[in-house]
């Protein structure tokens, strides 16, 4: 996966503001819990982001949605850095 620049980022986002990732999965392994901790360790948050979360057609991945507040486009990529080194991820945007 190709990440974003700063500038990408900057041009398109007015930081700090809601950014949106959305992570498709597999089931197993705990893997909704993960993704949310990952954001909440990045972003030292005390709560859970404002998610959703939904079921494949099949059943064997989850589409999920996050919708955190961060400070900057480092916060932006550092995110995704985590998320795409994550088991079980299938595709990240």
């Amino acid at each position: 996966m190709s990440l974003p620049s700063v500038q990408l980022l900057e041009s398109r986002h007015n930081f700090p503001c809601t950014y949106t990732f959305k992570v498709i999965g597999s089931v197993d392994d705990n893997f909704l819990a993960r993704v949310i901790a990952a954001v909440r360790d990045e972003l030292k948050m005390e709560l859970d982001p404002v998610y959703t979360m939904r079921s494949t057609r099949n059943g064997g991945h989850i589409a999920i949605t996050l919708e955190p507040n961060c400070e900057s486009p480092q916060q932006v990529l550092a995110i995704y850095s985590r998320l795409t080194g994550m088991d079980g991820v299938v595709m990240l945007l």
